[in-house]
């Protein structure tokens, strides 16, 4: 059975030793991991982070938080230079916490949340972007390998990224870099933006997977959107897929004209019965697509 996780921004951003008695809660939800951001430092202490995790029976994955500054896929030599040993520190810190995977837009390039509108790439400039981002992933793999740690490299929507948006895309990146340390993730709310069919990315990537963030195309709660859960977790199961199912469940119960939909939002109230309703959910979906016949 996959093991089903939540992602730490469902409770606090940024998320500090003060939250982790919330790790216990986790565990009583049925979850079974936790995805924590990469700590900028000083957030968190790597030892005691992963003692709290150990007390409360919950294993992590990290997720990598890039920005202009440490981007894989600049020309900015300094920019780019950063951007590799930005992967470095995550797998270092994944190593201290006791995490396999880090994944999510390891390529670099933020748009529209970083504040910078897609601007049209020349020929010369996507290729030599790609190349960019080769070396810098072959290299950053190279550290991974020694600590025993995947890079899960993450499309996202259009919006949110110039660089890598679809499986297809991915795929190709991944031929190139052709690194064992150097895998996949997926996201089904990008990917209701940007692919064809949900079933069929997923079976384009096969044995790349590695990291699978089930959310729905609103990012709500498990089952409560347009999401074929049925579908997903078919396709899930024809490549044999194992691996880590996190849940990013942001709430919104805000429908007024002009309130912001890509605003983050701390919980309200207390949301013990939807998490706990969407690990079973997606637990269940994972289990009986197995005997569908």
């Amino acid at each position: 059975m996959n093991p089903i996780g939540l992602i730490s921004m469902q409770y606090a951003r940024p998320f500090t030793a003060e939250h982790f008695p919330l790790f216990a809660k986790m565990r009583e939800h049925g979850f079974d991991f936790v995805e924590l951001l990469v700590p900028e430092a000083g957030e968190i202490d790597l030892t005691e982070t992963r003692k709290a995790l150990d007390d409360a029976g919950l294993g992590a994955v990290l997720a990598a938080r890039v920005n202009l500054q440490r981007n894989l896929s600049s020309a900015d030599p300094e920019a780019h230079r950063a951007g590799i040993d930005y992967l470095k520190y995550t797998v270092d810190c994944a190593a201290g916490l006791g995490a396999k995977i880090v994944g999510g837009p390891l390529t670099g390039n933020p748009l529209v949340f970083a504040g910078r509108p897609p601007l049209p790439v020349d020929e010369t400039e996507r290729l030599a972007r790609k190349e960019r981002c080769v070396a810098g992933l072959k290299e950053a793999g190279d550290h991974a390998a020694k600590a025993g740690v995947l890079l899960a490299v993450e499309p996202l929507n259009r919006f949110e990224s110039d660089v890598l948006c679809t499986t297809q895309q991915a795929m190709e990146l991944l031929d190139a870099v052709d690194h064992p340390a150097v895998k996949l993730m997926l996201d089904t709310f990008h990917m209701h933006m940007e692919e064809s069919s949900l079933a069929e990315a997923i079976l384009l990537a096969g044995d790349h997977l590695v990291h699978f963030q089930a959310n729905e195309n609103h990012r709500g709660f498990p089952g409560t959107g347009m999401t074929n859960w049925v579908e997903v977790c078919r396709a899930l199961h024809e490549v044999s897929y194992k691996g880590p199912v996190s849940l990013e469940p942001f709430r919104r119960n805000d429908d007024r004209f002009g309130v912001p939909f890509a605003q983050w939002r701390a919980p309200h109230e207390d949301e013990s019965d939807r998490l706990a309703a969407s690990s079973t959910f997606m637990k269940s979906h994972l289990l009986l697509t197995e005997y569908r016949r």
